[in-house]
């Protein structure tokens, strides 16, 4: 009984699509007595099962599966219009699959770079900081409870605002541009005075600011230099969260991920070990496989 519930807990705690007709929809878990292989299945993970997706009169995937775990690091590869791009506009809920599921915890924060940067006024280091939704959403209840002249609300507040490492939020933004590229000076500079490769880096700050259990990104390197990508690295090995990363710079991929989720022929297969190591077993399988072929031609 006691297993039962704890599974019960874990499940409710998941987001449930199910991915059919063009439209997801909650699919609300029932749990009665659950065996020790479906309790694995509700740990904290991203999932897909059987998951179908058509762009137009082209499949991309056909039955894919995957499961990635919370702080895995992992590199989608495969060839141009393989679908890498739309994978990760599935898990953000843009585009939607034909059919299979596709399932993550309920209460995970995603976060990605945005490929449009408002020309606005405000400061580079506000921009930023506004990446952190929970933080601002913090500030402005903050303000409110001062308002009300609500003691007791704001020391809950208080609280949260520590435990999310707010009174270091400034610093943090600050040390994000800087690692970026960004001097001093530009922090309050506004936004809309900054060309659109300097923009994306903005969008990539603020994605990085964001307190994310799961973190996209498709070619981040793009617009940096040498020093910024050293930085990136850096930054990215210290992320504790689950990372997916699209990039064609395989050594800047050898150095950040642990796993190579390599998409074709309408499939997913995870590999084990860097981008180097996926390349020998690879070029291994397709030996194998040419092998196989010259002996069943003779």
């Amino acid at each position: 009984l006691q297993t039962a519930q704890a599974a019960r807990r874990f499940l409710n705690g998941f987001s449930f699509l199910r991915l059919g007709r063009g439209r997801a929809q909650p699919y609300p878990p029932r749990v009665g007595f659950l065996p020790a292989r479906l309790l694995l299945n509700c740990l904290p993970m991203l999932q897909f099962n059987n998951l179908s997706l058509r762009r137009g009169a082209r499949l991309l995937f056909e039955q894919a599966s995957l499961q990635i775990h919370p702080g895995q690091k992992v590199g989608v590869s495969g060839a141009n219009g393989t679908g890498k791009s739309s994978l990760f506009a599935l898990i953000l809920g843009e585009l939607h699959a034909d059919d299979g599921d596709l399932r993550y915890p309920r209460d995970w924060v995603i976060a990605h770079v945005a490929q449009e940067t408002p020309a606005d006024e405000r400061a580079a280091i506000e921009y930023v900081l506004d990446g952190g939704a929970e933080l601002r959403a913090v500030e402005r209840r903050l303000a409110q409870a001062e308002i009300e002249n609500d003691g007791e609300r704001q020391a809950v507040l208080h609280g949260r605002f520590d435990a999310i490492d707010g009174y270091t939020a400034k610093s943090r933004a600050g040390q994000l541009l800087h690692g970026l590229g960004f001097s001093t000076h530009d922090e309050a500079r506004p936004v809309s005075e900054f060309s659109g490769g300097w923009r994306m880096r903005l969008n990539l700050a603020r994605a990085l600011m964001c307190r994310s259990d799961l973190l996209l990104l498709d070619e981040p390197t793009n617009h940096l230099d040498l020093d910024a990508v050293i930085w990136l690295e850096g930054c990215l090995k210290a992320y504790p969260g689950m990372l997916l990363l699209i990039s064609h710079d395989r050594e800047f991929l050898d150095a950040v991920v642990g796993q190579i989720a390599h998409i074709e022929r309408g499939r997913i297969q995870l590999y084990g070990g860097n981008y180097s190591a996926f390349e020998r077993v690879r070029a291994e399988q397709l030996s194998q496989q040419q092998a196989a072929y010259a002996k069943q031609q003779r």
